[in-house]
């Protein structure tokens, strides 16, 4: 048996692993799984497609469905460039304050779900508790839907899921859904001086640029819904964050890459706005190939998020608002794994300890208070699944 640590050793533990996405996160999976097979919990791995990171899954109580998932991502998005006054791969207490990436986002919530379950296994449970950790949740939530599949048939079928992201400890219901493109506009070279013969991939690329801003102008002029009215802002938005290009300032560029993101509110389908980006890259491409038939744009499709849809009394929102006493109704712009348990026919609600403002940031944090309130979540959530 191996020693029995308390939520904050945990949460050091898991921060001392360096899982920036584009690593690996095997470390911290292979120490979850050893620590829990100390106590006595079969823990299950789900490789990706290269076996370089693996989600995480386990069970404690009666092998029935009908349990409650604690679901948490493993992943921290990068600190280089970033200004940090501590070493962001050791969590340091200072006034008040726990500093290190991923305390807040969101290794806080993942260690706290870990000493919930080993708790429960010593504790003893009549309704089933279980854990699921992912991996690339900070590139757009893809290992999301290959650790639900997994967990098919290998554990009971739970009934609720709440995923930790960092909430200030309050119930959120609904978040937008999201999409992400890999756009690579391919041109034809010439001199400038020419350059009505050739095909400038980044002025082409800059029509479709512009497309998203006038989306985004009528966007914001159409009245929202009742759902999507809840969200700020209240209408799906289209963004360009990075953008490269050209080789030259006297040639025509030949190549230009840029990731285009959909933000989508309930109330509108992101199948329909891809369809819509689709079209709009026919049109362009059309007049690139006017020019120059070799000229042409691809779409990548990088990242799927589905949104989180408010439910009518759902039970995962119910049990948080019992824990937590919160009756308020919230929903969130940035996209969660919640949505993706929500299409594998689970209740979601969002609940984590810490502040959203504080994720991706140097020197982030997360207060004492919100770890010690989420370490209460975790004991009350115990007393009422002990029955």
């Amino acid at each position: 048996m191996s020693e029995r640590l308390s939520a904050r050793q945990i949460m050091e533990k898991l921060v001392s692993f360096p899982t920036v996405s584009h690593d690996s996160n095997l470390p911290l999976i292979e120490w979850v799984d050893a620590y829990l097979g100390g106590h006595g919990i079969t823990a299950h791995r789900h490789y990706n497609e290269t076996n370089d990171k693996a989600a995480l899954f386990a069970h404690v109580g009666p092998d029935a469905d009908g349990g409650i998932v604690l679901s948490g991502h493993t992943d921290v998005v990068p600190v280089e460039g970033q200004p940090w006054g501590t070493d962001p791969f050791e969590v340091v207490e200072k006034d008040g304050k726990l500093f290190g990436r991923g305390v807040c986002d969101m290794k806080s919530f993942d260690a706290q779900a870990i000493w919930a379950l080993v708790e429960a296994k010593y504790e003893g449970v009549t309704r089933p508790l279980q854990i699921a950790l992912s991996y690339d949740e900070e590139i757009g939530c893809t290992g999301a839907t290959p650790l639900i599949e997994a967990m098919d048939g290998v554990v009971p079928k739970a009934s609720a899921v709440i995923v930790g992201e960092p909430s200030m400890m309050q119930a959120v219901t609904g978040h937008k859904g999201g999409t992400g493109f890999d756009v690579h506009m391919r041109g034809f070279e010439v001199h400038s001086s020419l350059m009505h013969t050739g095909v400038n991939a980044i002025m082409y690329g800059a029509k479709l640029i512009e497309w998203a801003n006038q989306m985004n102008a009528e966007n914001e002029a159409k009245a929202p819904s009742e759902i999507d009215a809840m969200f700020e802002p209240p209408w799906t938005t289209l963004h360009v964050g990075m953008i490269e290009g050209g080789t030259a300032h006297n040639i025509t560029a030949l190549d230009c890459r840029f990731v285009l993101t959909f933000r989508v509110v309930p109330g509108e389908s992101v199948e329909e706005w891809n369809q819509k980006l689709r079209d709009k890259v026919a049109e362009i491409e059309a007049e690139m190939q006017a020019v120059r038939p070799e000229a042409h744009i691809s779409l990548e499709e990088i990242f799927d998020v589905p949104g989180l849809v408010p439910e009518a009394e759902g039970e995962a929102e119910q049990i948080v608002r019992r824990l937590t006493g919160d009756n308020a109704s919230r929903v969130v712009s940035y996209g969660t794994e919640a949505g993706h348990f929500q299409n594998g026919g689970y209740s979601a609600v969002i609940c984590g300890p810490g502040n959203i403002e504080q994720a991706h940031q140097p020197n982030e944090f997360l207060t004492v208070e919100q770890f010690d309130a989420g370490v209460a979540f975790m004991r009350r959530l115990l007393e009422m699944i002990r029955g």
